[in-house]
Order: structure tokens, then C-alpha cells, then sequence
């Protein structure tokens, strides 16, 4: 397969991307919204910034390969 990405022995080919990046995307959009509920520099916060930028990046990485 061209648009596939192989890792462990596990192909992912480009329906399963696809999919990943709808449920990413959501998960991004859920982030946020939640992010803005919680207290300004909380560490909390902090964590969710860390993790929502960690999900862009996943998402920017799906969206090369497909």
C-alpha cells in the first residue's frame, strides 16, 4: 500500500488515518473547550496546552501521510 505506515508489524492503511484524524480532530475540539474551563496557569492547564499540542502534531503527521 502506498498511503500505509507500518510500525511493530502493524500496518495502518489510509481508511484507518482517516479515521484517526476524525477522532483526533474531536478529541482537539473537546480540549479546548474544556481547557477554557479550567483556572488560568493551573498546572492542569498546563497539561492539557501540552496535550492538546501533542494532538496537532499527531494530526499534522496523519495528514503527510494521507
Amino acid at each position: 500500500m502506498k498511503n500505509s505506515i507500518v510500525k511493530n508489524n502493524v500496518s495502518f492503511g489510509e481508511k484507518e488515518l482517516e479515521e484517526a484524524l476524525v477522532a483526533l480532530t474531536s478529541l482537539i475540539d473537546k480540549c479546548e473547550k474544556a481547557k477554557d474551563k479550567l483556572e488560568q496557569s493551573s498546572s492542569q492547564q498546563t497539561l492539557l496546552k501540552r496535550r492538546i499540542k501533542a494532538l496537532q502534531i499527531a494530526v499534522s503527521l496523519i495528514k503527510e501521510k494521507i
